[in-house]
């Protein structure tokens, strides 16, 4: 199939170069870096998983454990200028 790609013209001539050291053509060293790209991200990625960061304490303090965010705001910079 044709196709008609546009490149950088920097990783233009480092291709024919390539293909060129190599006795190779363009179009095989551009087949065969898509082939490689295309195998590399082929599979699924895992799903993602957070690590557990527990930091041993005792949660949030009564008085704040049923408090409104703009009441556990306050507390959180209270003598700090926020």
């Amino acid at each position: 199939m044709k196709t008609t790609v546009e490149l950088n013209d920097a990783l233009m001539v480092r291709a024919k170069t390539l293909a060129s050291q190599r006795q190779q053509t363009f179009k095989s060293i551009l087949e065969m870096a898509l082939r490689q790209f295309l195998d590399d991200n082929s599979e699924p990625q895992g799903a993602f998983t957070l690590r557990k960061h527990s930091f041993g304490g005792q949660g949030i303090k009564p008085p704040l454990r049923e408090g409104h965010w703009t009441e556990i705001r306050e507390h959180i910079y209270e003598g700090r200028g926020g």
